[in-house]
């Protein structure tokens, strides 16, 4: 590989990638048992693994920037000066990058005064020089085109998993419109870098750089023709031609550092695989531990209260000892396989004397409405486990008298489905009241079974709630508990249907063909559960969460398994009629937008859009950009553009008009059930961090209610049943409600408690007039302030909502606070308790952890600030709606009334209702949401009625 030899080098920007990884998992961080942040670890160390097994790289090294200053920040101060301090997690995985390219024995290089760009650059021309065939600089990083040649390419990981691009000399010419990568640094000199705060010349765009480059081909001849270029462009170059050059410099990559190291000796070498074992076993990468190593891979652990605590930046971490997890092979167990009648008195005979059982089914389906039961696995004995086979004729009914009777169930008024020969045989035990069902994920078992006929009695324990509400920013699926609190890997999913998608067998077969693993399977499942449950019940009570668990979360359990299995009923032709409207609405508006300028273009093309909006007809002096120097046009910059021109009113209408269409109107008839008629959303306890229940497949909670064209979705949702009704129960503000009751502020709980409406009352305290002199535009202020104020909102964050300057936004907030001290006060001692505890509590005493409360970084502590300001407002009205949904469900089950609690969005609950027992629910339904959670102010209901959801508004 000397001397001509050939070679395949790659080159790695360790620091881009570290830094991509965190940033791409920002929202949803990958957190190991004790918290720590390994979010840009495991994206690091996926992409290396992906290199090393699918590129076959004969020379690898990664290069990381160190704190040093480098020659930029001599020619100018400002270089990077505008970044915010690097997160501390980020920090924290340095070193954790630092072992694991040690355990991998892969080369780190860093010197002081040189990026890694510098070094990357240096290393790529002399293995071109030296003759290896390939050098791959593996960077998500634009500014490296300019070094890319017939042998060294660009090799860009895919963001989370998505295609890699490979990037050639090809490629950077019709990206950047050049003849030679080199000129890419012109086009940088000339339109700067806002990720590296390298000025160019203010005024000029990516366009104009590259029109530029293409007509003189350097920086240096533009300038020197700069008379010669008409319009403001030439003047621009005239004024900006030290700062053109000097951004040159800036963005050129030095590929002559003083590197010292020789390319021999980044040659590929085996990896260490006892620290490599190790390092997995720490970060928990057992995935990636089964990847590298496969059976001989012992997954470890981490403790929940005594892991190690990210170190700083310049910390080498020592290696945490690990115990090497157990597996069934090497467990004492007592797994027994139920088939026989005998073999099933036998099991009842010793399920029936228990007061806690835990149960899992196994299926041949996700879907609840599609899967059969290929048997059911239990226990109540750690170590110990019975699978209950039920074969495909024994899924068949019983005799009719054996069934669960007449009532309403699923969509339809009919006999319930007959429960199977070998369900008939268990009903008693799923059906016997005070004995607690113990399971993972039991909403997926329980509407299985209701499906096929048998609805379970609680109460319930799901290890899975349970541990979404001890550690709810942590992964919840049962084998990494099993890991986590167990130290116990479970048998995998693919040891029985296979691993490749495509070649994959049903659970069916399993059951036929492979019974014994099947058993072993499944009674794993059921005991490592139940083992789950009771390491989980002290947690619950260590973490304050009991309460929220068994008072609110478990009885809402099965609420949400009827809801779900409802489902609610759409009037499919209306849809499409109103579909057929919108699409001609949006091609009117594309035809007007298009006649704005001239010219045809795609209005879904965000970099299209911005050059139109900024470029051509200049609606921004100094527009937003993206990371990659695209303009931004999301909803807030188009917002923030309106008055400037027509054409931005209609951009905001094309899109409501197309993503209406797209989202609801030609999804929502492809939604509904061939079995049941209706649409079936699935409703998610605990997948938001304010515990507020979420919708998905379809989402039926983000249907715009403000708009015409919002409200005529919601005029498509009917009644599904003859001689029926839509009913809408609402709580009235009740965000606003929970603020005035929490912070006890006097004004607001007065206005409250005397009826009035409390955007008046607030504009009247904040503009010092009577209620009757407050006009329509203050109180459209005041309820921006109300509602902002849940939020943290700031005076920049007004002024922009408002369209006013930041001062008057800074008057009106100070005011605000001045009539309302008590809510000031507590945000402020919110935010502190915060500071001190870690987290913030609701009403009910639901937590949310706040990593981020005391973090060095502004931006990012200010966003944590805000997020406990909020959330012990908002998830206090999360939690009083699911308590609602609870008392509802057991007023109608008492009441006798044959209403369906169908929906569950943000504040409301849709019913559908008997004609002829609408005024007995409407008092029923209003009384039990009241009474939910009672407040220091009234709690008002609205109930409305009608054909559609529109109507009962």
């Amino acid at each position: 590989m000397l001397g001509g030899m050939a070679g395949k080098l790659y080159l790695l920007d360790g620091m881009a990638l570290i830094y991509r990884a965190h940033f791409a998992f920002v929202r949803s961080p990958i957190l190991t048992s004790g918290g720590v942040n390994t979010s840009a670890m495991f994206g690091f160390a996926n992409t290396l693994l992906d290199i090393l097994k699918n590129q076959e790289p004969t020379h690898i090294a990664v290069a990381l920037d160190t704190s040093a200053p480098t020659p930029r920040h001599e020619m100018f101060p400002a270089y990077k000066a505008q970044r915010e301090e690097m997160p501390e997690d980020l920090a924290a995985a340095i070193p954790m990058l630092k072992r694991f390219c040690a355990a991998m024995r892969i080369p780190l290089l860093l010197k002081d005064g040189y990026e890694a760009d510098d070094i990357i650059g240096t290393l790529a021309k002399r293995a071109e020089r030296e003759g290896f065939d390939e050098t791959w600089m593996v960077t998500p990083d634009k500014d490296f085109a300019q070094l890319v040649s017939d042998k060294v390419l660009i090799y860009k990981p895919g963001r989370q998993g998505g295609e890699v691009e490979h990037i050639g000399i090809p490629e950077v010419q019709a990206r950047w419109g050049v003849e030679r990568s080199e000129q890419v640094i012109d086009i940088l000199g000339l339109m700067g870098d806002a990720s590296d705060n390298i000025p160019g010349v203010k005024g000029v765009g990516e366009k104009t750089a590259i029109a530029l480059i293409k007509d003189w081909g350097s920086v240096e001849a533009a300038l020197e023709n700069a008379d010669k270029i008409k319009g403001k462009t030439g003047e621009k170059l005239k004024e900006s031609a030290e700062m053109a050059l000097l951004s040159k410099k800036l963005a050129t990559i030095d590929v002559n550092a003083p590197v010292e190291v020789e390319l021999h000796e980044l040659a590929r070498q085996e990896y260490d695989a006892e620290a490599l074992k190790a390092l997995m076993v720490e970060f928990e990468f057992n995935a990636l531990g089964r990847r590298l190593f496969g059976d001989d891979f012992k997954a470890g652990r981490g403790d929940a209260k005594r892991a190690p605590a990210p170190q700083a930046a310049d910390a080498e971490a020592a290696p945490v000892e690990k115990a090497p997890l157990r597996t069934l092979a090497d467990t004492p167990h007592d797994y027994r396989l139920v088939t026989s009648a005998e073999e099933v008195r036998e099991f009842l005979s010793a399920a029936l004397a228990q007061k806690r059982c835990c149960f899992d089914l196994e299926t041949t389906s996700l879907d609840p409405r599609e899967a059969e039961i290929v048997g059911i696995a239990f226990t109540w004995e750690s170590g110990t486990g019975w699978f209950v086979r039920i074969a495909a004729e024994q899924n068949k009914a019983a005799a009719p008298e054996s069934g669960l009777g007449l009532f309403e169930w699923g969509s339809h008024a009919h006999a319930a489905p007959a429960l199977g020969a070998r369900l008939e045989e268990l009903r008693e035990l799923f059906t016997r009241p005070g004995v607690e069902k113990v399971g993972h994920n039991l909403k997926y078992d329980l509407a299985v079974l209701r499906e096929h006929g048998l609805e379970v009695a609680g109460p319930f324990f799901d290890s899975m709630l349970a541990h979404a509400l001890v550690e709810p920013e942590s992964r919840h699926g049962m084998d990494f508990l099993s890991e986590v609190y167990l130290g116990y890997t479970p048998i995998s999913i693919t040891a029985l249907i296979g691993e490749k998608k495509g070649e994959q067998i049903s659970m069916a077969a399993v059951a036929n063909e492979q019974i014994e693993l099947l058993k072993d399977y499944a009674a794993e499942d059921a005991d490592v559960t139940w083992q789950l449950a009771a390491r989980l019940v002290p947690e619950l009570e260590a973490k304050g969460q009991h309460d929220v668990f068994y008072e609110i979360e478990s009885p809402l359990l099965p609420v949400i398994v009827k809801m779900e299995a409802e489902g609610v009923a759409i009037d499919v032709q209306a849809l499409r009629t109103f579909g057929v409207q919108l699409e001609r609405e949006a091609d009117d508006l594309q035809k007007r937008i298009h006649g704005y300028v001239d010219a045809p273009f795609n209005l879904n093309s965000p970099k299209q859009l911005g050059e139109i909006l900024f470029e051509k007809l200049k609606l921004a002096e100094k527009p937003k950009k993206t990371a990659t120097g695209q303009y931004q046009t999301n909803e807030q910059v188009l917002m923030s553009l309106l008055g400037t021109h027509p054409i931005v009113q209609e951009i905001l209408d094309y899109r409501e008009v197309t993503k209406l269409k797209s989202t609801y109107v030609d999804a929502l008839p492809e939604a509904v059930s061939s079995r049941t008629g209706r649409v079936h959303t699935t409703l998610h306890q605990l997948m938001t961090a304010t515990g507020r229940i979420a919708s998905s497949d379809p989402n039926l909670q983000n249907i715009p209610v403000r708009s015409e064209h919002g409200r005529e979705i919601r005029r498509a949702f009917v009644a599904g049943r003859p001689g029926h009704v839509l009913m809408s129960a609402d709580y009235s503000q009740v965000e606003l409600r929970v603020m005035a009751s929490l912070s006890g502020d006097e004004a607001m709980m007065e206005a409250f408690a005397q009826g009035q409406d409390i955007h008046e009352a607030t504009a009247a305290r904040v503009y010092g007039v009577k209620p009757e002199e407050v006009l329509p535009e203050m109180r459209r202020t005041a309820k921006m302030v109300n509602f902002g104020i849940i939020y943290g909102i700031s005076a920049f964050g007004l002024s922009q909502r408002l369209s006013i300057p930041r001062g008057e936004a800074a008057r009106i907030i100070e005011s605000y606070f001045a009539q309302f001290p008590g809510v000031k006060r507590y945000l402020d001692e919110t935010v502190e308790t915060a500071r001190a505890k870690g987290y913030v509590e609701t009403l009910t005493g639901r937590r949310r952890y706040l990593r981020d409360i005391g973090s060095a970084n502004g931006t990012i502590r200010a966003a944590a600030e805000r997020i406990a300001m909020n959330t012990p407002i908002q998830g206090t009205a999360a939690d009083m709606i699911k308590l609602a949904m609870v008392r509802v469900d057991a007023a109608l089950t008492e009441s006798g009334c044959k209403a369906k609690m169908l929906l569950q969005v943000h504040d409301e609950l849709l019913f559908e209702v008997p004609e002829e027992e609408v005024e007995t629910v409407r008092s029923l339904v209003v009384d039990a949401m009241r009474l939910a959670l009672p407040l220091r102010v009234p709690v008002v209901v609205d109930a409305g009625v009608g054909s559609s959801w529109l109507a009962a508004h």
